[in-house]
């Protein structure tokens, strides 16, 4: 009896096919994360995914999963790999394992290319993770199929199970499934054990010499955004789906290009600076009318014009580009000097920067959507010409400059809330980074536009606060808000998606009020 004679069920072929891939992708994991440098290959397909999607798409995963848009993508991609891992199984344990050698060198091969192939370059390491991973996964597959194909009349007839039966081969998945789970569980203790590590290096955070005016606390409604938003809640945006973790210690940052003098800065010489705090809303361009894609928060770093003037700017030069420590770049006009608090910032409230937003340091230019400005794990920083070089999203259909739109917001109540009648309070936010909020307007039911009640203004680069007390009636109401900027602009009501220069228009809720 030869060992293709036996009749292998399909759904026991697909669990050993993907068996055979969570080990495989489970301790890759975990050797990415014990070894420093390394990328795995579910992050570097990843990132090649990210990085040739067309941009509509990248927008309606940013609107239909906002923040959990890379969890969604993680999860999609391990689905897809899993699915290909049953496939495998299958033809290895039910047709030619020769054709499953072949096909897992297929998907092998994407791997390697997307880890050797980065946005920084070539990186020929790139691919040792991923070959690793293969040799786990066959080892895996050809021992699990072994053990499914063993003839059952060669295995001496006793009670405990035996490498023929039916109940060796589900052991035999169980357990090499456990260890590629645990594979990468681990993996994620490293990985956070390590983050808390590295940030705790940048402690403390020097003083500033700048005391800022107090902070409002009039006009916030009850269910309203705070004036500031807690680090925990800060939306993230970006295109690094795993974290880089930089260590102080080797990082630095280059400044270079059209300048007078080129120079290189370690974070004891970016700290030592003359270190500055400064309240700044930051807004993404993929925040839809009434999104929260939006925060503000205290940011402490250095001035990026007293740097740059110090390197000397070429006059011809007129865009400034930001180069992260992964390859990703933003591109913004010199004209952003212009007095505003643009920083190189390496804290955020208080504390070092979260490694999720830019540890160890990172820019922050207010009145400039985040895709052309607000560069994390910055490493670069180039001057440049726009006429030379596209940054990461222009070549993807967005636009070169990116200033932020005038927008206002209903935060309370929210949309299709059902209150009580009587008296209730409206409250939200208005921003015009960086020149300022002077004007909040409410609309209810298509009616008069009424003046809504202003919280002191922080600066213009920080979004302000805004409440209208309502007597609700009951049945169904519709409220619109719509702001007016320091120099007289009127918001649009028409209406604009994000893509290519961020949203427009007017942010209207229906609320249900109670008889």
């Amino acid at each position: 009896m030869n060992e293709t004679s036996r009749t292998i069920p399909s759904v026991l072929a697909a669990a050993i096919g993907v068996a055979a891939g969570l080990t495989g992708l489970g301790l890759t994991e975990l050797m990415t994360a014990l070894v420093g440098g390394l990328t795995s290959p579910l992050v570097a397909v990843g990132d090649r995914i990210v990085d040739n999607v067309p941009s509509p798409i990248t927008q309606l995963a940013i609107d239909l999963f906002g923040t959990n848009d890379k969890i969604a993508l993680f999860v999609g991609l391990g689905l897809t790999l899993l699915l290909l891992a049953a496939a495998l199984g299958v033809v290895a344990v039910s047709k030619s394992l020769r054709l499953a050698a072949i096909g897992l060198a297929s998907v092998a091969v994407l791997g390697a290319a997307a880890a050797t192939f980065t946005r920084s370059g070539v990186e020929l390491s790139g691919s040792l993770p991923t070959l690793v991973g293969t040799a786990i996964t066959w080892a895996t597959l050809t021992y699990l199929r072994s053990l499914a194909l063993l003839p059952q009349k060669t295995l001496p007839i006793v009670d405990s199970p035996q490498p023929g039966d039916r109940r060796s081969v589900i052991a035999g998945l169980l357990t090499l499934s456990f260890l590629g789970g645990a594979g990468f569980a681990v993996s994620q203790v490293i990985s956070r054990n390590r983050s808390a590590r590295l940030q705790s290096a940048a402690l403390p955070i020097p003083t500033t010499a700048r005391t800022l005016a107090p902070t409002p606390t009039s006009a916030q409604a009850p269910g309203a955004a705070p004036l500031f938003t807690p680090t925990t809640d800060f939306y993230r945006i970006d295109t690094a789906l795993r974290v880089p973790q930089v260590d102080v210690a080797d990082w630095s940052l280059r400044i270079h290009g059209m300048v007078d003098e080129e120079r290189t800065l370690t974070f004891d010489d970016l700290v030592s600076r003359n270190v500055i705090e400064s309240d700044i809303t930051l807004t993404c361009v993929s925040n839809t009318v009434g999104g929260n894609l939006v925060g503000t928060a205290r940011w402490t770093g250095i001035r990026l014009d007293d740097l740059l003037t110090e390197v000397g700017i070429d006059p011809a030069a007129d865009q400034i580009v930001g180069r992260s420590i992964d390859g990703y770049t933003c591109g913004f006009p010199t004209s952003a000097l212009d007095g505003r608090d643009a920083l190189v910032a390496f804290a955020m409230n208080g504390e070092p920067l979260p490694q999720q937003h830019g540890f160890p340091a990172r820019l922050i230019v207010p009145g400039l959507y985040g895709y052309v400005s607000a560069t994390k794990w910055l490493t670069e920083i180039e001057l440049t010409r726009f006429s030379d070089f596209d940054h990461f999203w222009v070549s993807r259909g967005y636009s070169a400059l990116g200033p932020i739109k005038l927008q206002s917001r209903i935060d309370t109540p929210r949309g299709l809330d059902r209150i009580d009648a009587g008296m209730t309070v409206i409250g939200g936010v208005a921003w015009a980074q960086p020149i300022g909020i002077s004007r909040v307007e409410l609309s209810i039911d298509e009616g008069p536009w009424m003046d809504a009640q202003l919280a002191d203004e922080v600066n213009g680069s920080v979004w302000r606060q805004w409440s209208f007390p309502w007597e609700a009636t009951p049945g169904r109401h519709s409220i619109t808000v719509r702001a007016t900027d320091s120099e007289g602009n009127l918001q649009t009501e028409d209406r604009q998606e994000p893509l290519p220069n961020g949203a427009t228009g007017r942010h209207t809720v229906i609320v249900l009020v109670n008889e």
